[in-house]
């Protein structure tokens, strides 16, 4: 979405540090004498700040196992405190994406950084029982704006690197960030342990330093790229594009199924395992295992993708995927927890390879129809040029309709237990989806004729 202009003088970066004026990392000489330091140094900061602000985001995740019966809420009410925080993430991750060029992403980085606040400074002085439900649900959506603190790393990140190097960073900056999610629930942990369940506000309460600290650290470290710029027009053509919503539905039955269980698992344990996991901290001690997992096997998506082609590793992790749900599904009517958790440990472990793999399909696909505008044109620098636009555009929309997939998993796990008590509809349901994104993968991009896209 964001590109590169000529180079321009901005105003003054962090203090005791030179502005950058000249920006050229696809010059060989001054990305090893200038551009890699630089760049490097941005990438560290900008993955603290995006981790903060994905633990923020999935603060509800944690905060719904202290709501006990003193608050008054049943698991509906649960499930939608957090839907909420992933719609506004979802809603907001285009503005979030455009802000970088508009506005710069150090000073952008800052000013994101400090919104986190609005939610957590509230949630640490108002959260206790007595509560009304309408402010638990307010607060739970402000922590959406931690949601779009991704599309703006992302972007931001993007301008540093150059071509041959832009998957390694960016697949670094992605799993630091996801990385917030099992960190939150790993201090919800230790505040439960210690604390006990009765002082839910020491959750948000731990991140107050963290978010200053990560606005400090961006405005004295990270710096504004200069000539950075939205193209014209790219949202509307992209939105035009059929392969934008093929690849908005694959990255929502990835990225939506990470976020949405590791908002969801939590309160799933609770109740499909009552009897095992009588009290929060019980379930709070596996919370985290896979989210966790989805986050650090993030980037060996894109190296499989690199490997064997990003649509084959689609094709055969939304078909593990599929399994794995039929997994879950087989043991919650077992009543088998080991082979429950293994289920939706593989769900998190193929949602986090599908993260990776779909991510490298999308450059791959303009790359493919650049190489053939190109032979029909004989301009290839053209071709080229109108694929990174239209890749970066797609790679906007698709990570905004992923979010709401947070909100999808969640209410389907609402309705499920609202309709029958369990689960079992909800599962179906993912299986489903699962099954129709790898059909769509196949027909789209693997099935053989006179259409394929090589490469992809």
């Amino acid at each position: 979405m964001s590109t590169l202009a000529s180079p321009t003088t901005l105003a003054p970066a962090a203090a005791g540090r030179r502005p950058i004026t000249d920006w050229r990392p696809e010059d060989p000489e001054f990305w090893a004498t200038t551009g890699a330091p630089v760049a490097r140094r941005n990438l560290y900061v900008s993955i603290f700040a995006e981790h903060v602000g994905f633990s923020v985001w999935s603060l509800w995740s944690v905060m719904v196992l202290f709501l006990g019966p003193e608050y008054g809420i049943d698991p509906a009410g649960k499930f939608l405190l957090t839907a909420v925080p992933a719609a506004l993430g979802a809603v907001l991750r285009l503005p979030y994406t455009l802000a970088v060029a508009r506005f710069g992403g150090r000073n952008w980085t800052v000013v994101s950084a400090l919104l986190l606040l609005v939610p957590a400074v509230p949630m640490a002085l108002l959260i206790e029982p007595g509560v009304s439900y309408a402010t638990l649900m307010v607060l739970a959506c402000l922590t959406g704006v931690g949601g779009g603190n991704f599309a703006s790393s992302m972007a931001n990140i993007n301008l540093f690197f150059p071509e041959r190097l832009k998957g390694r960073a960016l697949g670094l900056n992605a799993g630091g960030g996801n990385l917030g999610v099992p960190a939150v629930q790993l201090v919800g942990l230790a505040v439960l342990a210690t604390a006990g369940a009765a002082y839910p506000r020491l959750v948000p309460a731990v991140y107050l330093p963290l978010i200053v600290l990560a606005a400090l650290v961006a405005a004295r470290r990270l710096d504004n790229v200069p000539g950075a710029r939205n193209e014209p027009g790219a949202l509307r053509a992209s939105a035009r594009d059929p392969h934008t919503w093929v690849m908005s539905l694959l990255y929502l039955g990835t990225f939506g199924s990470f976020i949405g269980f590791g908002f969801a698992f939590g309160q799933v344990l609770q109740l499909q395992f009552h009897d095992r996991f009588p009290t929060p901290v019980d379930a709070a001690w596996l919370t985290f295992l896979g989210p966790l997992t989805g986050s650090l096997i993030r980037p060996l998506g894109g190296q499989l993708a690199d490997r064997l082609g990003g649509a084959l590793v689609t094709f055969w992790n939304f078909v593990a995927m599929a399994a794995g749900a039929g997994l879950v599904l087989y043991a919650a009517r077992d009543r088998s927890f080991p082979l429950y958790l293994a289920g939706f440990l593989a769900l998190f472990v193929f949602s986090g390879i599908g993260n990776g793999s779909t991510y490298k399909m999308i450059p791959a696909i303009f790359r493919a129809r650049a190489a053939a505008e190109a032979d029909l044109t004989g301009d290839r620098e053209a071709a080229e040029r109108r694929a990174r636009r239209l890749s970066g555009a797609l790679i906007g929309i698709a990570g905004a309709v992923g979010a709401s997939g947070g909100v999808l998993v969640n209410v389907a796990f609402r309705q499920s237990f609202l309709a029958s008590g369990h689960a079992d509809a909800a599962y179906l349901a993912f299986i489903g989806w699962y099954a129709l994104c790898f059909a769509v993968t196949w027909v789209v991009y693997l099935r053989p004729g006179r259409r394929k896209l090589t490469g992809v």
